[in-house]
């Protein structure tokens, strides 16, 4: 399969591939996305514009998407989250289509546009459960809520492609390392650890004499500690980074020592500030102060840790959580002025000085939680 520009003379044809695309949707469940969408008129201005691209087997057309450029006006509001990355210039990607029978044309579309772009959001229907098993195994971070032109809400993601990292480290963490959080509990599984890295290297800009194949090497091993329990995660992982094999190719041994003193010096309960700014970028990025995020993961580590307290007892664990170490005197600490998480904590603060909205927040996500582990 190759890619290439769409042509206008396509357009019956392409228009063809959203049809049949529509069918498979509404086959699987999904009856509200693409009603009346998209027109033949918007794939012609896809043309026009430059943005529409096929999917090339064997001569056919057998799948069509439009790769934008420019920023996605329904982007600019996220609900129940946030961007990795609000910086780096992004492509999206829209009106994903196939023929019958073909396989392959999301992984050529979505490896096209990796390669064009720094960073690519893409956005689809939660009941699109085809395209979201798709978006998650190419190594997508669900980001929130995105809402179209007429309201309708959409799940969004994002993926960071870090051009400036060494590309055999980053082929090798993707395959070797980033898989094994799919095995941990529900706090510490890749979305947290794609919005850590995408925060580290986000703030290691303001640093320019740091080594981005470091930053973006912490934060990937940061929790891979978790595999022998959360107690003493930080000090596993930091073992995990001394003893990695594969790591002496791209740092020697003083770069490795570093990191893995960062790895170490990242949890937000230690008692000292870390040794080096790359420790302290780490912790920065990993507190990802977003107050729904955070009462989230306190309800999902609560229910994977203790399924014996009924709701009333996750209610006053997350509490107590919450007061401990996000309160005004709590013990978690920033370190990076240039970082969003100032904000954030205000915002964190005053929903915690708000009991009634709070416990309604509490209650909406332990709903949730708590359905999500039935099915």
């Amino acid at each position: 399969m190759a890619v290439r520009p769409a042509v206008l003379d396509e357009v019956p044809h392409i228009m063809e591939l959203v049809a049949h695309s529509r069918s498979i949707m509404r086959q699987n469940g999904n009856h509200s996305q693409w009603v009346g969408y998209p027109t033949d008129e918007m794939i012609a201005d896809d043309i026009r514009q430059g943005i529409g691209h096929d999917v090339v087997s064997c001569g056919q057309v057998v799948g069509y998407f439009a790769l934008l450029r420019t920023p996605e006006p329904t982007y600019a509001y996220i609900e129940g989250g946030h961007w990795l990355d609000d910086t780096t210039p992004y492509g999206t990607i829209h009106r994903l289509c196939c023929a019958p029978g073909m396989h392959g044309i999301a992984r050529q579309a979505f490896a096209f546009s990796e390669a064009q772009c720094e960073s690519v959001r893409v956005d689809t229907h939660r009941n699109n459960t085809i395209m979201l098993h798709l978006i998650q195994r190419f190594g997508y971070c669900h980001c929130g809520v995105v809402y179209m032109r007429d309201g309708s809400p959409r799940e969004a993601f994002q993926k960071m492609m870090y051009p400036m990292v060494n590309t055999e480290l980053k082929t090798y963490v993707e395959r070797e390392i980033l898989p094994r959080y799919n095995h941990f509990d529900a706090a510490h599984q890749l979305d947290h650890i794609l919005t850590v890295m995408a925060q580290s290297m986000e703030l290691a800009h303001h640093y320019p004499d740091l080594n981005p194949d470091m930053v973006y090497t912490i934060a990937a091993y940061h929790d891979t500690g978790i595999v022998e329990g959360r107690e003493l995660h930080h000090i596993v992982s930091g073992r995990i980074v001394r003893q990695d094999p594969q790591l002496p190719q791209w740092f020697s041994p003083a770069q490795i020592e570093t990191m893995a003193q960062a790895v170490e010096d990242h949890r937000a309960s230690s008692s000292r500030e870390p040794r080096s700014l790359y420790g302290k970028i780490v912790a920065e990025a990993d507190r990802d102060i977003e107050p729904l995020k955070i009462i989230r993961r306190t309800v999902q580590y609560g229910l994977d840790h203790y399924p014996q307290l009924d709701k009333e007892g996750h209610w006053q664990r997350t509490l107590q959580h919450l007061g401990e170490k996000y309160g005004r005197d709590g013990y978690l600490k920033l370190y990076i002025p240039q970082s969003r998480n100032r904000a954030q904590m205000e915002r964190l603060w005053q929903l915690m000085e708000q009991p009634k909205e709070l416990r309604e927040t509490f209650e909406h996500i332990y709903l949730e939680e708590k359905l999500h582990g039935k099915q």
